[in-house]
């Protein structure tokens, strides 16, 4: 096994996440809860679809998140003229010595943060989530792994009509989260404008070997129970029955419920989880897997309105 550096089985997990936190939000004002999806997701090895209005900070959690964990972190600006060797790379003749060269692009790193997608063109958005799926690339007939950690932090803009291509819903499907990044307080705004004033580095917490370990770690040792399983399953279930939801969830929303509970149960220091851990995952995990009818649209009900009444309709196990 790889030695852990600066990480000993017999501290305290809370603890060293909470201090992840306050890494963290010694440059992030707010924005608590999709912070503590991000990492979810990073330690669970799945991929976050951001949606939120431009300047409200989604670079700089991302950055920051990244600084803390000692991963590498790129950026790609989603634009209609974006093609899929942009992000993947390709092969290239050499002008001066002819020869081919292979050039990695942008998605060969830890934390990939994929600035409006929904503003590249289909085969562009294809050939990013393939990769994300597989964990591989292939150019020039050869398979490249991607770095491990690696995810994706695909954002867009819930305003922007025009000029954008909407990810299908099988697509979406391959995301972890749907997130959503609020405008801040008052008292938040006025923190955020301070803190420009000034700058404090984060500390390193976790590095990329260790992320690894905690991710085998929460695999192997963080349990399970039949009737909260059950109970998680029952909830996916639900959307494909609700008058209001033209298609529901599939079963890979009943395994990210697995993924992402056992993670935050694991992140709060404990082995088993909880009821309490499906309930509160269940929007960011579902939001993005339903779609309504068009008239419950039209009369401003969300997905979040309809997951809320399907935690509400199902008794939850006891804890």
């Amino acid at each position: 096994m790889v030695e852990i550096k600066g990480l000993e089985r017999d501290r305290d997990i809370k603890q060293l996440f909470a201090q992840l936190n306050h890494e963290v939000h010694k440059v992030v004002v707010g924005n608590d809860k999709v912070i503590e999806e991000m990492l979810i997701a990073l330690f669970c090895g799945g991929h976050i679809l951001l949606e939120s209005v431009p300047g409200t900070g989604k670079t700089l959690i991302s950055r920051t998140i990244s600084r803390t964990l000692d991963c590498e972190f790129k950026r790609v600006q989603g634009t209609p003229d974006l093609q899929a060797k942009d992000i993947l790379g390709g092969i290239y003749l050499d002008e001066q010595t002819g020869n081919q060269t292979l050039q990695k692009g942008p998605i060969f790193t830890n934390i990939l943060l994929m600035d409006e997608i929904n503003r590249s063109p289909p085969k562009t958005q294809a050939a990013l989530l393939e990769a994300m799926e597989e964990k591989v690339v292939s150019l020039g007939g050869i398979t490249h792994k991607l770095p491990k950690p690696f995810i994706v932090l695909a954002t867009q803009n819930p305003i922007e009509q025009e000029g954008v291509f909407s990810l299908p819903e099988a697509q979406l499907d391959r995301f972890l989260f749907k997130s959503v990044i609020e405008y801040p307080s008052q008292e938040e705004e006025i923190m955020i404008t301070k803190s420009k004033l000034s700058y404090e580095e984060p500390a390193v917490i976790f590095n990329p070997p260790e992320i690894l370990i905690i991710q085998r770690e929460i695999e192997e040792t963080v349990e399970v129970s039949d009737s909260v399983l059950e109970y998680s399953v029952k909830i996916v279930q639900a959307t494909r029955n609700r008058r209001e939801i033209h298609s529901g969830a599939g079963p890979r929303a009943s395994i990210a419920f697995m993924l992402a509970a056992k993670t935050l149960a694991f992140l709060e220091g404990r082995d088993y989880v909880t009821a309490n851990d499906v309930r509160r995952l269940a929007h960011p995990i579902l939001r993005h897997r339903i779609l309504l009818y068009s008239e419950y649209s039209s009369m401003r009900v969300t997905p979040d309105d309809i997951i809320t009444k399907i935690l509400d309709s199902i008794e939850s196990p006891m804890e």
